[in-house]
């Protein structure tokens, strides 16, 4: 066994104790200490001794500090971004929010304009817009710091001409409307449990809205039929038990919203129409 395998087998087991998923978080920090990508270190792992940053990584790792700002780095959709502390990570659940822009907008030649409430690091926003290469958007976000993030993904997907990035408050000031609409908004219950390390290091926020999680969607609700164009769509992550919940507060402003489901099966977005 190479130099490199045992150091990842030992790595797998110290964060055993701290990670859902040990072994994955090994290889991805030996990758990045190593600079090279996932499916290089899996295909063609170098030989030698592992980087001394390795270590540092681990450190870091079983201290609970999520990988990807260890890294500095998350893959989302078909992009990669960059992310750290005080920007809320991307997850793969999200991307349930393009599928279905994706299959709304199949039969036609896409969305001319998009916007993102609470882009964070420009996840939804530079997502789309990759994907649909003659669209526009803008991205709103409360967070100076996570807009800093948002502006240099921007610019290195080659993406700052389309992409306007603000300071705002959800959809209040927003004056157009939009072909497509997408939206993760905090909504976890404020004495709800996280994963390891997710409270701890992710800003609370992007995290955590209300007794009830449902603060945000609050919100949202009454902002949301003015700014959707005709024909557009308005995708909106919910948490796993609240579609009832957010639909009913969607109905109470005259919107009509149906459920998308994640891979897994579980509810992850309503999906509203324009009127």
């Amino acid at each position: 066994m190479s130099a490199i395998l045992r150091a990842l087998a030992r790595a797998s087991t110290r964060l055993a104790a701290t990670s859902d998923t040990p072994r994955l978080d090994a290889e991805l920090l030996m990758a990045a200490a190593l600079g090279i990508g996932h499916d290089r270190l899996l295909l063609d792992p170098p030989g030698g001794e592992a980087p001394a940053t390795f270590a540092d990584f681990i450190e870091r790792r079983g201290a609970g500090e999520p990988v990807a700002y260890i890294t500095g780095r998350r893959g989302f959709w078909n992009i990669d971004l960059e992310v750290g502390p005080g920007a809320l990570i991307p997850r793969p659940d999200s991307e349930t929010l393009i599928a279905a822009a994706v299959e709304h907008f199949a039969a036609t030649p896409g969305p001319k304009r998009i916007l993102d409430l609470g882009t964070g690091p420009g996840t939804l926003l530079l997502a789309a817009l990759d994907e649909w290469p003659k669209a526009t958007g803008l991205g709103i976000d409360s967070s100076p710091i996570a807009l800093s993030y948002a502006q240099r993904n921007a610019e290195r997907l080659g993406l700052s001409g389309r992409a306007a990035l603000q300071l705002g408050d959800w959809a209040r000031d927003v004056a157009h409307r939009y072909d497509l609409i997408l939206c993760n908004p905090p909504y976890v219950a404020a004495d709800a449990p996280t994963g390891p390390g997710v409270a701890d290091y992710e800003p609370t926020e992007a995290l955590f809205a209300g007794p009830d999680g449902l603060d945000d969607y609050r919100r949202l609700a009454p902002q949301l039929g003015r700014v959707i164009a005709p024909g557009g769509l308005a995708a909106i992550e919910i948490g796993f038990d609240q579609a009832d919940a957010v639909t009913a507060l969607f109905a109470e402003s005259g919107l009509f919203s149906h459920l998308a489901r994640d891979l897994g099966g579980r509810p992850r977005a309503l999906l509203v129409g324009s009127s």
